[in-house]
C-alpha cells in the first residue's frame, strides 16, 4: 500500500511539474544538467563515435570541434579505408587515406563531397550539442510541457519544430523529471503517419565539461525496428 501511495505522489508531482514549467524553463533546466558551466559555445575538443549497425561493419568516426573558430573535422574509418571532411569556417577539404587526390570513382563510393560533409557536420554538431542546440535561431519551442510514459517511465516532454528554412521535422525531447537529463528524443516527418525514429539514450560521458549521452540506440517509430547504435568514446590520443 505504501508503495502505491508513493507512486501516486510521484506521478502527481510529475504532472504538477509539467503544468508549472514552460517549455523554455524545461530546456534551461536540461541545459543546466548537461552543460552546467555553459561551455558549449566555447567548446573545443574531440571524441569518437563507434557506430554499430545490423548487417554492416562497424564505423569509427573521430570528431574534432572548435566552436569559437568555426572549425570542424570528421575522420571516418570503415572497412580499411580512412576518409575525412575538414571545415575551417566556410572552407572545405576532403581526403581519402590522407590524400586530397581522389578519383571520381572513389569520391562517389565514399560520398566525398563538401555537400555531404556539410550534412555530416550539421548532424554531429546538432546531436552532440543537444539540448543546447535547441537555443539556436529558427527553433520553435512549444511553451506547453507534456507528460508522457515511454517504455514504462514517465517523462517531461518538450515538443520542438523549426522554421521552414531550418527544417520540417517535428521533434519530441524526453527529460527525466528529477534530474532533467535528456533520455530520449523522437522525430517525425509526418506525425499522422507515425513515420520517423526514436532514439534511446543511456549513460553519460563527460567531454570537456559537457555531459553527452554514452550510447544512442536508433529505432523506427512504426515497428520498433533497431537501426543501429552509436557509442561515444573519449579519444585515446
Amino acid at each position: 500500500m505504501r508503495y502505491f501511495i508513493l507512486l501516486a505522489a510521484f506521478c502527481c508531482c510529475t504532472v504538477s511539474q509539467a503544468q508549472n514549467l514552460t517549455g523554455k524553463e524545461l530546456l534551461e533546466k536540461a541545459i543546466a544538467f548537461h552543460d552546467p558551466d555553459g561551455k558549449w559555445k566555447s567548446f573545443e575538443g574531440n571524441f569518437q563515435v563507434l557506430m554499430e549497425t545490423p548487417n554492416s561493419s562497424d564505423r569509427l568516426s573521430t570528431i574534432t570541434m572548435d566552436n569559437p573558430n568555426q572549425q570542424f573535422n570528421l575522420q571516418v574509418e570503415k572497412d580499411g579505408a580512412s576518409y575525412a571532411y575538414t571545415f575551417d569556417k566556410q572552407s572545405c577539404k576532403t581526403t581519402l587515406n590522407g590524400s586530397t587526390d581522389i578519383s571520381e570513382a572513389d569520391r562517389k563510393t565514399y560520398r566525398l563531397t563538401c555537400e555531404r560533409g556539410t550534412m555530416m557536420r550539421n548532424y554531429y554538431t546538432y546531436l552532440y550539442g543537444l539540448p543546447m542546440k535547441l537555443n539556436d535561431p529558427g527553433t520553435k519551442l512549444d511553451p506547453k510541457v507534456q507528460t508522457k510514459t515511454f517504455k514504462g517511465k514517465e517523462y517531461l516532454v518538450l515538443k520542438v519544430d523549426y522554421e521552414e528554412s531550418v527544417g520540417k521535422d517535428v521533434w519530441y525531447f524526453y527529460f527525466d523529471p528529477n534530474s532533467y537529463a535528456m533520455e530520449i528524443y523522437q522525430f517525425y516527418h509526418d506525425e499522422s503517419k507515425n513515420d520517423g525514429e526514436y532514439i534511446l539514450l543511456k549513460g553519460l560521458e563527460e567531454i570537456n565539461g559537457i555531459k553527452m549521452p554514452k550510447t544512442r540506440a536508433w529505432y523506427v517509430n512504426s515497428d520498433d525496428r533497431h537501426l543501429g547504435t552509436d557509442i561515444l568514446q573519449k579519444t585515446t590520443k
